[in-house]
């Protein structure tokens, strides 16, 4: 994730407390989806399809933040 802004998201992980919640949050989500999709979990569809929504929704914001940082240090 972010492989082409990953100075900016080590800054923004040291720096924004936010920046580290959500990249933290996305984490656990990313590791809940991956494991319902191995079969070491089980959810029903609907549920997983939330899950998915919800780390898309994080992956979106954090994005947002890498913008501004980016607009900001120019």
């Amino acid at each position: 994730m972010f492989e082409y802004d990953s100075e900016i998201v080590s800054n923004l992980l040291a720096e924004n407390k936010d920046f580290r919640r959500l990249f933290d949050k996305h984490n656990e989500l990313k590791k809940k989806v991956q494991n319902v999709n191995i079969g070491m979990d089980a959810v029903d569809d609907f549920s997983l399809e939330n899950l998915k929504k919800e780390k898309l929704l994080l992956k979106d914001r954090m994005a947002s933040m890498i913008e501004n940082y980016r607009q900001a240090h120019v």
